[in-house]
């Protein structure tokens, strides 16, 4: 139908019915189309274009539906008996001379089939031949459907459609869209808050008596009909195929909910259409009544969680995600799940950058995201990919280079390891990717066993530690050897390891007091305190990067759960902080999401990021 009856149809609205059957449903709305055509004659004999056809992408708004839409358009066409004005600056299309028609001892009658794909759908090859394969597809089965129509004895068909005769036109929209659109509709339209794969939206009003047959639209969602073709065992162009046939007959005026005898007649039509065309698949009635797959596809989220695997069908909101690893992306076992790692690579596929934010060394992280294939290129980490490390006091840029670096105070270190000696209390030196400590203790070693930091070395005493540590990049010259260049590294952080009461009963009162403004002290675990290098954080070591990488924060959304993480969720676009987090990083966020037990970021993933 041309924009310009939409404002029309708006105005009018007659009474319309609205039908739904478990998955399926027809209504009467209006999408904005694209226009591949193909004419027939008045005894349905059908003849079709070999014009090379293109993608194009102007951005028409419909007035029903209130969205914009891509085009499927074929080069050098235009409409032989166009309803009104078409403006070919807004619809795309090249402005032609109108060429009279040839003359014909039959009476044709045109099909004008337009192909559209919601806006918010993203590019999709897979899509796009589909697209291309129905714009033959439809109009030799709306030939079909209306042959089959002549002298039928149907009882319980809406007559309403009966014969072409009348019409010089038959216009018919398809329109391709992810769940959260049909949602959408299904939702404004007939009330009812959850996704559904077809629904057929008549826009046929009989009272206007217009020479066109304005037959209406068929809108799909490509998401739950990729999933529905998964379940029945057969390919996505079956798929659509099977609900094209469906939303097509309820257009003509079959409805299978009035009535049993309604049902059966729908349902072998559906058949006789689909074996006719030689399509596969059982019609959609029989396959909905089908027990397993009718329970797998209404396992519905009414939330606005994505479904596992449906990312495709969606753009991202954003461009960069910044997450957390202890607390966050790993469980309470210092694991990451399946389901966390699938939802990342599946984010990833989809262009978004993932980049790691911790306090963790980058050893480390790498050890833990080895075990779910997430390491190297392609990956979430590796030694040339950027991220931001030990609370943001190392950041590495792209390639992997480290662009930021900070130390902390040699005298707070000191002080630090004499506490550490006088009150037995384990404390690890984090010198870049090395880990220094003055005695073995179990908690010391489950730093390396359980939270995958390199293996402390264990130092004869605070001196020989701070002099291993304190040497960055010192030069001498050896007699017959010339200048010798050393590499070391001071340290940046220390860590101590203790109880959860001793660590806020008596660590942290004792060293947020002594260590002045010399130094921060910050929490990631509530069995561990970290004293870092005043005006740190990871929110600065994100700022940074971002800075670095020329992205916006309006571009970024970031994961977390402690303490360290409050300036980073701050500084995000979207800040979410995991249930299973500090009150304090919680009441910053955005959005508080499930616990890090329960595959927390890849339920923000399937949420929030598309």
């Amino acid at each position: 139908m041309p924009p310009l009856l939409s404002p029309l149809r708006g105005s009018l609205r007659p009474p319309f019915r609205f039908h739904h059957h478990r998955q399926m449903a027809h209504i009467l709305s209006r999408a904005s189309p694209s226009p591949p055509s193909a004419a027939f004659s008045s005894n349905l004999t059908l003849s079709h274009s070999s014009i090379p056809f293109r993608i194009s992408s102007p951005s028409l708004k419909s007035s029903i539906f209130g969205g914009a839409f891509r085009l499927l358009c074929r080069e050098n066409e235009r409409f032989t008996k166009p309803f009104g004005r078409i403006l070919a600056s807004q619809r795309g299309y090249r402005k032609l001379r109108r060429q009279r028609p040839a003359k014909s001892k039959e009476k044709q009658l045109e099909l004008s089939v337009k192909i559209c794909i919601e806006e918010e759908l993203p590019s999709d090859l897979e899509m796009m031949n589909i697209a291309e394969m129905l714009r033959l597809d439809v109009p030799n089965a709306m030939k079909l459907a209306f042959e089959g129509l002549k002298d039928s004895d149907y009882k319980t068909r809406d007559t309403t459609i009966s014969d072409l005769g009348g019409f010089e036109n038959v216009e018919l929209s398809v329109l391709f869209c992810n769940d959260e659109f049909i949602r959408k509709l299904n939702k404004e339209w007939r009330d009812e808050d959850h996704a559904t794969d077809v629904l057929s939206m008549s826009q046929h009003i009989p009272e206007l008596k217009l020479p066109i047959l304005m037959l209406g639209d068929i809108v799909i969602s490509i998401e739950t009909a990729a999933r529905q073709a998964e379940e029945r065992g057969h390919t996505l162009l079956d798929e659509i195929r099977i609900l094209l046939v469906h939303g097509l007959l309820h257009l003509l005026g079959f409805d299978h909910e009035i009535s049993d005898e309604a049902e059966v007649e729908m349902e072998k039509e559906e058949e006789l259409l689909l074996k006719s065309l030689g399509w596969k698949g059982k019609g959609l009635i029989q396959s909905a009544y089908d027990a397993e797959t009718y329970s797998n596809s209404h396992s519905e989220n009414l939330d606005g969680r994505k479904k596992e695997g449906s990312l495709r069908f969606y753009k991202p909101k954003f461009s960069y995600i910044f997450c957390d690893v202890d607390g966050t992306l790993l469980n309470s076992k210092s694991q990451i799940s399946a389901i966390t790692a699938n939802a990342l690579k599946e984010a990833l596929s989809r262009g978004v950058k993932v980049v790691i934010a911790t306090g963790k060394a980058r050893p480390a992280v790498i050890t833990a995201l080895k075990t779910v294939d997430l390491v190297g290129k392609g990956g979430v980490v590796s030694e040339f990919s950027p991220g931001v490390f030990i609370q943001g006091l190392i950041v590495y840029g792209r390639q992997g280079r480290r662009i930021s670096k900070r130390t902390l105070d040699p005298d707070v270190c000191r002080e630090a390891f004499h506490y550490s000696c006088k009150h037995e209390v384990p404390l690890i030196a984090f010198s870049e990717d090395r880990c220094l400590t003055l005695f073995d203790h179990p908690l010391v070693e489950s730093l390396h066993t359980v939270y995958h930091e390199p293996k402390a070395e264990v130092m004869p005493s605070v001196e020989h530690l701070l002099a291993s540590a304190e040497i960055q990049m010192k030069s001498c010259v050896e007699p017959g050897q010339g200048i010798l260049t050393f590499q070391v590294y001071p340290n940046n952080k220390v860590l101590f390891l203790d109880t959860a009461e001793g660590v806020a009963t008596a660590l942290r009162p004792y060293w947020s007091e002594a260590v002045g403004g010399r130094a921060n002290v910050v929490q990631s675990q509530e069995d561990m305190l970290e004293i870092v290098p005043p005006g740190t954080s990871k929110g600065s070591g994100v700022r940074t990067l971002l800075d670095h990488l020329n992205v916006p924060v309006q571009e970024v959304m970031a994961i977390g759960d402690g303490e360290n993480d409050k300036e980073m969720l701050e500084l995000a676009s979207l800040g979410i902080a995991l249930s299973n987090g500090s009150e304090k990083t919680k009441a910053v966020a955005n959005v508080i999401g499930l616990s890090n037990d329960e595959d927390g970021v890849a339920d923000a993933i399937y949420r929030y990021a598309f």
